[in-house]
């Protein structure tokens, strides 16, 4: 097994297509090892290469060879990659696969707490689909969301916590089903796609919140044509809890002109609002635009929440002030200057905006 992603810039997650490969050669009775480079290839029966990004760098010259597969959105962007067999894909995941390379990377000195992913969690769908077709996911081949697995089917009761990566569980119709299953284990869990507030209800908000739920409650909020569902799912679901709640917050994907960082800047003032924690995703055409060193800007005071929570992006460029040498302007606060030079209205309404300012609003 080659995990390609690991291999190029490293993953903070296990492969789950390769980990239910594994799970499922090992059963019939075959070795399986998780190479950690392209050298030995030719010295193995099959070879599964998987990569889920598609900017993973992945030597060309290795698909020439006869014994190797590969699979994954990596290879597929558009969704239309090999499926896994059925009894593949229903197969408990070889969650030894990663160990042996966990070991080697302590011993050089990688802290442990960098494989949690890897160690604690059981993993994988219960449902799977959506109806939403969103033009920047790969997954737009399905019109609904159904049901995939039970819990059961992944987890591994020695482990501590489960995530899965159910792409609209709240869209799905007897959502009610998985949270009851997932509260029968007894475990903290946590879904790692962004949770679709625009479905939320009272009912799914009242489960939600009451759930043994890992880490932050992270939703979506990827346009700001969706401003009216976000506004009304997030007074649903904030009347139902104060925990931590954070939305994905997609930029740099329909444009990245002066329209689009307007847009970003009115869905942060939106999460300020509701009190809730914005985590700035770049869509990779920034790097294209004017505005690209501001977007990395916002990008870092957004998803720093304790810097987030204290500072106004004009005091989050003003604060790198204390870093520099004297007479020096810190690349933020001259990226914010030029900014502001060009576009005073615009700074005007959104520069100096605070989360702290909202803490006691009394809009949900």
């Amino acid at each position: 097994m080659i995990d390609a992603d690991l291999l190029d810039n490293g993953t903070r997650h296990p492969n789950l297509a390769l980990m239910k490969l594994s799970g499922y050669y090992k059963n019939k009775g075959h070795e399986v090892t998780l190479l950690t480079d392209y050298s030995s290839i030719i010295g193995y029966d099959k070879v599964f290469v998987s990569k889920v990004f598609s900017f993973t760098k992945f030597p060309k010259e290795v698909k020439r060879f006869n014994n190797v597969k590969c699979g994954g959105s990596g290879f597929y962007p558009e969704g239309n990659g090999p499926k896994l067999a059925k009894t593949i894909e229903h197969h408990m995941p070889d969650y030894s696969l990663y160990e042996e390379f966990i070991q080697a990377e302590i011993r050089k000195g990688v802290k442990p707490s960098r494989f949690k992913d890897y160690r604690d969690f059981s993993i994988g769908f219960m449902t799977r689909g959506c109806f939403r077709k969103c033009e920047f996911c790969i997954n737009k081949k399905y019109d609904s969301v159904f049901r995939h697995a039970s819990v059961n089917e992944f987890l591994d009761p020695e482990r501590k916590y489960i995530y899965l990566w159910d792409d609209n569980v709240l869209g799905y119709a007897k959502w009610y089903e998985v949270f009851d299953e997932l509260r029968a284990t007894g475990k903290s869990f946590q879904f790692r796609q962004g949770l679709d507030i625009r479905v939320m209800t009272s009912d799914k908000a009242e489960v939600l919140a009451k759930s043994r739920y890992y880490g932050d409650y992270i939703f979506a909020f990827d346009d700001l044509a969706q401003k009216n569902e976000v506004i009304k799912g997030l007074r649903i679901w904030k009347k139902k809890t104060g925990k931590i709640t954070k939305l994905y917050l997609l930029c740099a994907f329909k444009s990245t002109d002066l329209k689009d960082i307007e847009e970003l800047f009115e869905r942060i003032q939106i999460l300020m609002r509701f009190q809730c924690l914005p985590y700035v995703m770049r869509y990779e055409n920034y790097k294209n635009s004017k505005f690209a060193r501001l977007y990395t800007h916002i990008a870092r005071w957004c998803n720093q929440p304790h810097i987030f929570k204290k500072m106004s992006f004009r005091e989050f460029c003003l604060a790198h002030m204390a870093y520099v040498e004297s007479g020096h302007v810190p690349a933020a606060l001259r990226t914010l200057n030029e900014f502001e030079e060009e576009y005073p209205e615009v700074a005007k309404r959104y520069v100096d905006l605070k989360y702290m300012h909202y803490k006691d609003s009394h809009e949900f």
